[in-house]
């Protein structure tokens, strides 16, 4: 057994904690990851940030938005990702998805805010093959006939094909190339399912007779806002989508197997936010849930999260300790072995020890800067702190979770009983701390 283990972050789009069903979901069928929960540990209380772009930064440098963020779809081009942290420390390097951290605003829009942001050449992964690299207009399809950049060239062999299997069938390819070699492997894998446009799958009884329209006359639009007649999203199509990417993901999960390294690699899987506002899942047969992606209340922040590496992850455990964004990169570390360069700022808290059966260092609470500057979501900066039990905005807002997850009764400090005025004290002067 390699001294090091190999690690694969995979990360959904746009899919929340109530979608799977190993977290209670009834909607859609996910057995896959259902069977990843079993051989590894489900958590009940990750969170991330509401939208895709904030919870990117976090996740790939383990530090606060405030620190580091530069704007929705950018990434700053100084910012150290741990592309850059693990190629450096001797792993064999790999980034297969969406990328969408540089250049995000059409010409028509925003101009002082284009050509910005980090190239995925860049980010240093030592192989690459993404989605959306270059300017946003540029983009094209992410599923049916994907835009694919791979190492510096743009595919021309993807017809017919569908964007997540194209990034699967690389990583395992870099597996292959990878698995034997004396220095180990991190695979990235954020993917574009289950993103918008909502569209048919290769499972999918349209797919044969779905036509997404061209890169040109797309534009600066998007899918769903189209009126040629030539596509409309819809919906309908989150649970193909939601069953295929299970589908994807287990094909990944079986080649590991296959080649016999499943004892030797760390699998994380997560969520970047909630589910979208127009799909509504249900729980437990009877709860509805509709999706809260760019809120800040629990439908935009609760994710799914499994952890699994058989032989030092126990099996089929279920942890209520709180986990947030920047916690991932530590987790990381440690579980490599690894210590950050000296100067290096990181405000997450590794759970790797909790993901070997000890106690670790849990959270007592969680920190979120939520300043997502995306035209459409203009909703300035919010800043909250929440526990297990409670959650304090900075603008003085207090929320009793247990009773009120939809955050529909705010409690202010005049109101305060004694219990809520020592919530209030815990969380109020943490947002003190939180300063560049």
């Amino acid at each position: 057994m390699k001294k090091q283990p190999n690690i694969i972050l995979v990360m959904s789009d746009d899919l929340g904690y109530e979608v799977l069903e190993a977290n209670g979901g009834t909607s859609y069928k996910t057995p896959r990851l259902n069977g990843l929960s079993k051989q590894g540990i489900r958590f009940e209380n990750a969170h991330v940030m509401p939208l895709c772009t904030p919870t990117r930064i976090a996740l790939m440098t383990g530090k606060y938005n405030f620190r580091n963020y530069l704007g929705f779809g950018l990434m700053n081009p100084k910012e150290i990702t741990f592309g850059h942290l693990l190629s450096d420390a001797g792993y064999n390097t790999c980034i297969s998805g969406k990328w969408q951290l540089y250049s995000y605003n059409p010409p028509d829009q925003f101009p002082e805010e284009r050509s910005k942001g980090q190239l995925i050449e860049d980010a240093g992964f030592d192989e690459f093959c993404v989605w959306h690299a270059h300017q946003t207009e540029d983009k094209g399809s992410r599923y049916k006939n994907p835009v694919i950049y791979e190492n510096g060239e743009f595919r021309n062999d993807t017809d017919n094909k569908y964007g997540e299997d194209i990034f699967c069938d690389y990583i395992i390819d870099f597996i292959n190339r990878k698995k034997d070699k004396e220095d180990p492997f991190f695979v990235y894998w954020p993917m574009a399912a289950t993103h918008k446009p909502h569209e048919p799958t290769p499972d999918s009884p349209e797919w044969d007779d779905f036509d997404p329209p061209s890169n040109k006359s797309l534009g600066a639009k998007t899918w769903s806002t189209l009126e040629d007649g030539s596509w409309k999203d819809d919906p309908k199509f989150y649970r193909d989508m939601v069953e295929y990417h299970d589908k994807v993901i287990g094909r990944l999960i079986d080649h590991i197997d296959n080649v016999g390294i499943r004892e030797e690699t760390l699998i994380i899987y997560l969520g970047d936010n909630g589910s979208p506002e127009d799909v509504c899942s249900m729980v437990h047969e009877h709860n509805e849930i509709c999706g809260g992606k760019g809120k800040t209340n629990d439908r935009g922040t609760h994710v799914p999260l499994i952890c699994s590496m058989p032989g030092t992850i126990p099996s089929g455990e279920v942890l209520e300790d709180l986990i947030e964004s920047t916690d991932f990169l530590p987790t990381i570390f440690e579980a490599a072995g690894l210590n950050f360069p000296e100067g290096y700022i990181i405000d997450g808290r590794s759970f790797y020890p909790q993901l070997t059966g000890r106690k670790g260092n849990p959270r007592e609470w969680m920190f979120f800067h939520f300043e997502p500057m995306n035209r459409r979501n203009n909703i300035g900066q919010i800043r909250f702190i929440r526990d297990h039990k409670w959650k304090l905005y900075e603008t003085g807002e207090l929320y009793d979770l247990q009773n009120d997850l939809d955050e529909d009764l705010p409690i202010y400090q005049s109101e305060d009983s004694d219990e809520q005025r020592n919530a209030r004290t815990k969380l109020k002067p943490i947002f003190t701390q939180m300063v560049p």
